[in-house]
């Protein structure tokens, strides 16, 4: 194929991110019609990429490769295999949804007399992280990765830090400050995970004289480069390291509920559902691709961080008066179950994993925006505050209750599926995980059930008693996001079907074959 389509579906959110910009101050509707047009023609164009995209064909597909620091090898290739053609598609799919979510998240910065344009530069910055989160999840280069790895990290700095929560208990100057530290912090721990990173990659360019993804995969795979024992691990490391903050892995997670916390909603659900999975995408096709002793040697450490997370963010889920800082930590559990099924090394729980990677972002996105729906309502964070809302907007209540029990992964539900494979995964390989794992499911209908009780029954608070019910483009935000889940609930195939093949090079990258049955069927 000559045309460049992964290459215009990065580059239309760019050149979108300009124009939005470069609106003047006093037309910010404009601006905001511009994003959402631009964001839905990167929808069409990740469409094409899907519909372009053959399951049973090569793993890297849609090519492109083009010299660009010929000096050291450094090039501009892409290529999208299952996993990141899925993921890809998730990103398109939401960023409409988060700008109209986030709709009127930056109108009250406005003055009439300043010609600064934080409208403009609020949408600008969404689609700037569009763009780099699409070349991640294409990127076949390990340097070109590693910089849109590392530049996705300034929009999203001004986006926490510029744009945050204003239902913030306290004083102006207080919420400030908090929003500060927040962007600060999620900044520090980025960097220095990239960091780290960087002395990998520069390692890895040592031992293997080049970048390109699937060139050094082959050579390993051919017996052309040979990786010394330690070397390899210390080059997992590096990598791990900067993958297990992004994801964000216990115990480098601590950065996320402050970001969440004091991000706008629409930019919490940019954080979690979509800057977030790069981190664990990358240890698929980094990680478990150029190392895959390593990754072997490092599965029990790896596993045991995994439970680590799941059950220590959920029961933090089930002690938080915080509403988005509830969903923060839910999120730091279901990243635990991701990282289970791409280290359980089975066929089952890294399906289940991608899947989850997909069907996570879906949900956590149609609560979190609910919840922020409900919060620039009543002005506060704070469950306490809240109590009978279903009684005065059934709709908003309604909404929120299937956003939880997607979270707590309820049968009929896109999640269901996607844990179901990581725990068979894990338990072929590793049952006392996966018994363990198990934990999680449960604190999780546990704080989902406890805070739609706390928020939505009981007597109606006089401060809610006057609550409006969802508006059109609210609806407009949930309702498709509800019908994917119900619709990946029950139909899970059509993502299935792409991941799967890419699954099975995974599996053939780090010499892994499922587990025969210990009872065999009967005749």
């Amino acid at each position: 194929m000559s045309f460049p389509l992964l290459t215009a579906t990065a580059a239309l959110p760019a050149i979108g991110a300009i124009a939005t910009a470069a609106v003047p101050a006093a037309r910010r509707t404009a601006a905001k019609w511009l994003a959402l047009l631009v964001s839905l023609g990167t929808l069409g164009l990740a469409a094409a990429v899907l519909v372009r995209f053959e399951p049973g064909g090569d793993r890297y597909q849609l090519t492109e490769s083009h010299a660009w620091i010929a000096d050291f090898g450094v090039r501009y290739e892409l290529g999208a295999d299952g996993i990141g053609v899925a993921l890809i598609g998730l990103t398109a799919l939401l960023i409409p949804f988060i700008i109209l979510a986030g709709w009127h998240d930056a109108d009250p910065l406005e003055t009439k007399s300043s010609r600064w344009r934080p409208t403009q530069g609020f949408f600008a910055l969404i689609l700037m992280v569009e763009v780099m989160v699409i070349l991640s999840f294409a990127a076949t280069d390990v340097f070109l990765f590693y910089i849109v790895f590392e530049a996705m990290l300034i929009p999203m700095y001004f986006l926490i830090g510029g744009f945050g929560d204003r239902a913030h208990a306290g004083s102006d100057e207080n919420a400030a400050t908090q929003r500060s530290y927040a962007a600060v912090k999620f900044l520090l721990y980025n960097l220095v995970g990239g960091l780290i990173m960087l002395a990998a990659v520069i390692g890895l360019y040592v031992v293997a004289g080049g970048f390109s993804l699937p060139e050094i995969a082959e050579a390993r795979a051919s017996g052309e480069l040979t990786m010394a024992t330690n070397t390899e691990r210390l080059l997992f490391l590096g990598f791990f390291f900067a993958f297990a903050v992004k994801a964000p892995l216990w115990p480098l997670h601590t950065w996320l509920p402050n970001a969440m916390g004091e991000s706008t909603a629409p930019v919490a659900v940019l954080i979690t559902a979509v800057v977030d999975k790069v981190g664990t995408f990358a240890m698929l096709r980094f990680c478990l691709g150029l190392f895959p002793e390593a990754s072997a040697w490092a599965t029990p450490v790896v596993l045991t961080l995994a439970l680590v997370s799941i059950v220590y963010g959920a029961l933090l889920a089930v002690g938080q008066r915080d509403i988005k800082r509830l969903i923060a930590y839910a999120s730091i559990s279901h990243f635990g179950f991701i990282i289970l099924g791409i280290f359980a090394m089975t066929s089952q729980g890294q399906s289940g994993a991608t899947l989850y990677m997909v069907n996570h972002g879906l949900s956590t996105a149609a609560l979190m925006l609910v919840a922020g729906f409900l919060i620039s309502r009543r002005g506060s964070r704070l469950i306490a505050d809240y109590g009978g809302v279903q009684k005065v907007a059934p709709v908003l209540a309604g909404t929120f209750l299937v956003g939880g029990l997607a979270t707590l992964s309820l049968p009929g539900l896109a999640p269901f599926v996607s844990e179901f494979l990581v725990l068979v995964g894990t338990f072929a390989r590793y049952p006392v995980a996966g018994i363990i794992a198990t934990f999680g499911i449960v604190l999780a209908a546990l704080y989902t059930l406890v805070l739609y009780q706390r928020t939505m029954t009981g007597p109606v608070k006089q401060e809610v008693s006057k609550m409006p019910d969802l508006r059109v483009r609210e609806l407009a935000v949930v309702a498709p996001l509800i019908a994917a889940l119900i619709f990946l609930g029950v139909y899970p195939k059509p993502v299935t079907d792409i991941v799967n093949p890419a699954v099975e090079h995974t599996m053939s990258d780090v010499q892994k074959t499922d587990p025969e049955p210990e009872v065999e069927a009967a005749k």
